[in-house]
């Protein structure tokens, strides 16, 4: 039977209840301060930005180059994996707590009641709100795509000509039109994510459940959950429905009334449709993890996460590459010594300058020539790709074949990077 249509019961008063502990919208508006704070703070720090422009990527701190691709890919997966495993363990609590576009489209919503209350044209203030928020947010969002520094130049220069400007101008309407039209409607009608939910929960997913007796009925049709669904639904009709974000908000107002006259509210958080609400069980079963299925989510994300890590630790600042030039053997010089090629290529992975040295070991006499400079002085990025030669002379250790290393050290790092290589002389009779 469909809600609108049930007999409103007579429930007998009891002494009221005191109010529920926790207050779900309360704490919701909590964490969308603080995701809207990591969200404006994650691209000036370079802790998440994808810099097209220099073609650099940045995640947890570490510059990495776009040759880098791999561990920008398997971060970004990392990421991607961790919203389905958290689809699958805790259902749309995503879509409530943490989307930007369920935080800003309430906050659309909140400046437009606020507007209507306490300002004399509401329709001009609401829109002159929402115009400047789409300048200020759409500026932001670019900014994890263009250096923030650059992108405010373009910005006071008005610049709809660049990609930079253009981007950051298409944003900016299409986050007005966003605030102001679709909102809500964006959930139900264009995000993927509403329909794969569907795929990904199972009998153990996190859901809002609304629970009353069937054969007496306590549920006096106050409505009251309906009127604060900011998503227009009756959660009485099923916890499936896909436009149920699982805000929390009809189980604060379920409470609010019911406690009045005594009892509990009907509508809460469950595992599933159990029968009752979650409650005092082992830590592991209250954070989600009710089945094996969900300890191999956790083992996976955690192996996942110390695997991105290692690989991001085990970064060298700068990016050697070191091969001999063979376009010629050896080249016996003047004096006496013979001289072998080299070809070097420096990739520097920071936003600071560096300074990189080149030495060898276990070749006698050797030295390093034909270098601009050593140590080689390489900008914030910069790439450099230069020839060189080892010299060395002839001593009575000496070989046709000579096997020695080759030392690459950049500033500031721990040790030098070596590099296995072989000299080639002339054999000794043909010297004569």
């Amino acid at each position: 039977m469909e809600a609108a249509s049930r007999p409103k019961p007579k429930i007998q008063r009891l002494p009221p209840l005191p109010p529920a502990e926790k207050n779900h919208h309360r704490e919701r508006k909590r964490i969308h301060v603080i995701c809207f704070a990591i969200f404006v703070i994650l691209p000036f720090f370079n802790i998440l930005r994808f810099d097209v422009p220099n073609q650099r990527f940045y995640f947890a701190g570490a510059e990495i180059a776009i040759n880098e691709f791999a561990i920008a890919f398997f971060a970004l997966m990392f990421l991607m994996f961790v919203i389905a495993a958290g689809a699958i363990i805790y259902g749309r609590i995503y879509c409530s707590y943490l989307c930007p576009q369920m935080i800003f489209s309430e906050w659309s919503m909140l400046v437009e009641r606020w507007a209507k209350k306490r300002t004399k044209y509401p329709r001009l203030v609401f829109h002159a709100v929402l115009g400047v928020a789409s300048v200020f947010l759409a500026f932001v969002f670019t900014a994890y795509f263009v250096e923030p520094r650059d992108l405010f130049q373009r910005l006071i220069r008005f610049d709809i000509v660049t990609a930079g400007g253009i981007t950051g101008a298409v944003v900016t309407v299409l986050t007005y039109l966003d605030f102001t039209l679709l909102r809500q409607k964006f959930c139900t009608a264009v995000c993927p994510y509403g329909y794969l939910q569907g795929m990904l929960q199972d009998k153990n997913s996190l859901l809002v459940h609304y629970k009353d007796n069937q054969e007496a009925p306590v549920c006096i049709e106050c409505k009251k959950c309906v009127r604060v669904c900011e998503m227009g639904i009756d959660i009485r009709n099923s916890p499936y429905q896909i436009e149920c974000v699982h805000c929390g908000d009809c189980i604060d107002a379920c409470e609010d009334v019911m406690r009045r006259i005594g009892r509990p509210g009907l509508i809460h958080y469950s595992w599933g449709e159990q029968e009752q609400a979650i409650k005092q069980e082992p830590w592991y079963m209250r954070w989600g993890f009710r089945d094996a299925k969900r300890v191999a989510i956790l083992l996976i994300l955690l192996f996942y996460a110390a695997g991105l890590s290692l690989a991001l630790s085990m970064r060298k600042p700068v990016a050697i590459q070191l091969a001999p030039d063979r376009t010629s053997l050896y080249t016996a010089l003047p004096d006496g010594r013979y001289a072998n090629k080299m070809r070097v290529k420096l990739a520097n992975r920071t936003s600071k300058p560096s300074a990189v040295r080149i030495w060898t070991e276990s070749l006698p006499g050797a030295e390093v020539a034909n270098l601009p400079a050593n140590p080689l002085q390489l900008a914030a990025g910069q790439t450099i790709e230069t020839n060189f030669e080892i010299r060395a002379p002839r001593t009575p250790q000496s070989r046709d074949v000579n096997r020695f290393r080759v030392l690459v050290q950049a500033e500031g790092t721990a040790g030098a990077q070596s590099f296995d290589m072989t000299f080639i002389m002339p054999v000794a009779a043909k010297e004569k």
